[in-house]
């Protein structure tokens, strides 16, 4: 199922970066650089493999139901700690889109905010989806009571 990101394809690339801000920036301060960088990719790389992308600050909450390091409250940091993810056709587009001559100058206004420099891992998609519509739940929480093989405790 790829309905999560409209038109990306089944083999497409997701790029992540990992922020965190020197003490002497605000959340504003990434949001205004990150913005103008993101604008430029859409404007000249939306027909050269770029698909989509969005940005996600740490809220500071840490699941202690799904994680399994420990029993912390709040992570430190909280308001501090930013994830850039874009999605595109492929790697090689990705590559050309950071050596255009319009990205390196403002890709390098986000790099002066980074205590941690910067690093951009590149994953391969293997899964996404988006949650079903009411309907399509209840059809599919019948189809699991009906055809589901019980699991061994």
């Amino acid at each position: 199922m790829s309905g999560l990101i409209s038109n990306f394809p089944y083999n497409g690339v997701v790029t992540v970066n990992r922020v965190i801000l020197k003490p002497e920036y605000t959340v504003d301060d990434l949001q205004e650089r990150v913005a103008v960088l993101c604008e430029n990719v859409k404007t000249y790389h939306s027909d050269t493999g770029f698909v989509g992308g969005f940005v996600a600050l740490n809220s500071g909450n840490i699941s202690n139901e799904g994680g399994t390091i420990g029993q912390a409250v709040v992570s430190p940091l909280k308001d501090k700690e930013a994830l850039i993810i874009t999605f595109w056709n492929s790697f090689q587009d990705h590559e050309r889109s950071h050596r255009s001559d319009t990205f390196q100058p403002l890709f390098k206004q986000v790099l002066e905010l980074c205590e941690n420099g910067n690093e951009e891992l590149a994953y391969e998609m293997l899964w996404s989806g988006k949650a079903y519509s009411p309907d399509e739940a209840a059809q599919a929480k019948a189809a699991k009571e009906q055809y589901a093989t019980p699991q061994a405790a």
